[in-house]
């Protein structure tokens, strides 16, 4: 027995003096501790896709625009385009397991001459988006403690206390400090509280997915769920082709963050597989549950104007009127609808806490190259060996980009693209560069697409490009400074600073992945 136990440990030792031999060949020394299995890789990404954040925070927006149709079936167009971009993510991932993940690809990949450029403009691609979705989720998450105290204490229609826009920013600002503090535990603590995360997700929609439908004591019929299209959206938007893209956004806004998998690959044991698995493993799984969800919810729906008024208990937040009305018109009370709330805004704050420990990393890889100001500053790492102060970076940039709502939430909603549309676009880079200039070099890890790399990657990269043209076509006619939709603008406010920063002054300096200077 104790000679087995020797022969175990050996064999872990030699494992892990392989995963830092590999790492080493990447150009990077162990400093991260690698403690992470696959189970806990996948955890991570799954919980930041988390359907129950992404659909019930955006249900309105699928409503809206297309309804039931847009709804169940957009689910599934995206979720299938999602796939491709994922599984070329993983065969790159399974190549260069680093926590530079996407902007360390597109280096490798885009050929000497090009690395400096091709990774800086993916590196703040991938920052800001992922800095936008930490805003956005947390944002989310007071605008979702806002409406569960609107109907706890009587409901918009029943004098109940209505958040103010500066009450929403405490939140805000409350719910970023709680998941820096937790963020700064050991990748041990992260890693369970991250199985729990992905346990709350999945128990959290099949008892939701259940509950609601028979608790509620009118529901639409299968012909409503699967047939029904909504094209009254009451902003001067008549063809249906344009409604049903612009109801995607919700499937697409939900299905992004998997690229945590490849952020953590440094923390992970055999990365080189089990990142792949956890990028592949959590959009699929993803897809299953969420879809399941969103029948459950729209099978209750009988009414969608009321849905998304203003005037209703919710004070317009359709999920939320959904689980009130369906407890309030069987019980007499909404309590058990507050409840199912609580469950839903427990899975939005582990999102947000994921969120942050895959932008803590990719802050951490991208300033250890030197991409990112104060560098020095940012690459420390604690005695937990946990990098404390790219976590409180991206707790200072997520409260700074909230605080424009108190200008109009106008401004939320460009958050919300830049999370979707900018993180896309870090995701379609690197792919870009494997289908065309490594077309013929690259060299596949032990997850490979084999022959069908190539075409699944074109895919990808043509899916992305799509849906950064139909996210920015306009939401609203006429278009006014009330109803413009701020995509193109933020996404592009965000090629601009990168593009115009690199030609003053980081092509003098900036030289890529450190691999590059070694080399």
């Amino acid at each position: 027995m104790g000679e087995g136990g020797n022969d175990h440990v050996t064999a872990e030792k030699a494992v892990a003096d392989a995963e830092e031999s590999r790492l080493m060949e990447l150009g990077y020394k162990q400093e991260l501790k690698r403690d992470l299995s696959m189970i806990s890789n996948f955890a991570f990404s799954f919980s930041i896709i988390s359907a129950l954040t992404g659909i019930t925070t955006l249900y309105n927006t699928g409503l809206k625009f297309g309804g039931p149709v847009a709804l169940t079936y957009g689910w599934f167009i995206t979720g299938f385009f999602t796939m491709f971009v994922g599984l070329s993510m993983a065969e790159i991932c399974s190549a260069y397991p680093t926590s530079g993940g996407l902007y360390y690809w597109s280096a490798r990949l885009s050929g000497k001459d090009w690395a400096p450029f091709a990774s800086w403009l993916t590196g703040w691609f991938n920052i800001v988006g992922q800095w936008a979705g930490t805003a956005s989720v947390d944002f989310s998450l007071a605008q979702l403690l806002g409406v569960i105290i609107l109907l706890s204490t009587g409901g918009a229609n029943g004098g109940g206390y209505q958040a103010s826009k500066y009450v929403i920013i405490g939140f805000h600002g409350g719910i970023l400090l709680i998941h820096a503090i937790l963020n700064s535990l050991p990748i041990s603590w992260l890693a369970f509280l991250g199985r729990i995360a992905a346990a709350w997700n999945a128990a959290g929609i099949l008892v939701l997915m259940v509950l609601i439908p028979s608790i509620a004591p009118e529901k639409a019929n299968l012909g409503f769920v699967f047939t029904h299209f909504n094209a009254d959206n009451n902003v001067g938007i008549q063809n249906k082709m344009y409604i049903f893209v612009l109801g995607l956004l919700m499937s697409q806004y939900t299905l992004a963050g998997y690229d945590a998998s490849a952020n953590m690959t440094e923390e992970t044991k055999d990365a080189d597989k089990n990142g792949p698995r956890g990028i592949i493993m959590s959009i699929g799984i993803s897809l299953i549950v969420g879809w399941g969800y969103l029948l459950g919810i729209t099978v209750t729906v009988t009414n969608i104007p009321y849905l998304l008024s203003s005037e209703n208990d919710a004070g317009g937040y359709a999920v939320a009127e959904i689980f009130y009305l369906a407890f309030k018109n069987r019980y007499g009370s909404g309590v058990g609808g507050i409840l199912c709330l609580a469950v839903i805004a427990v899975a939005v704050f582990f999102c947000g806490m994921a969120l942050m420990t895959s932008n803590s990393r990719t802050t951490y890889a991208f300033s250890r190259d030197g991409g990112v100001p104060f560098s020095s500053l940012w690459l420390k790492v604690n005695r937990q060996e946990v990098p404390t102060n790219a976590i409180w970076l991206a707790v200072s940039v997520a409260f700074c980009m909230a605080l424009t709502s108190l200008g109009s939430l106008v401004a939320f909603q460009a958050m919300v693209s830049v999370a979707t549309v900018g993180i896309y676009i870090a995701y379609a880079l690197p792919i870009l560069f494997r289908v065309t200039l490594a077309r013929k070099s690259f060299i596949p890890g032990p997850f490979s697409l084999g022959r069908y790399s190539i075409l699944v990657g074109w895919v990808a990269v043509l899916w992305v490009a799509t849906i950064t043209v139909l996210f920015s076509l306009p939401v609203a006619y006429p278009v006014t400074k009330e109803t413009l939709n701020y995509t193109p603008v933020a996404v592009g406010g965000v090629l601009l600073l990168s593009v115009s920063s690199w030609i003053l002054s980081a092509r003098k300096w900036f030289k890529g992945p450190t691999t590059y200077i070694d080399e």
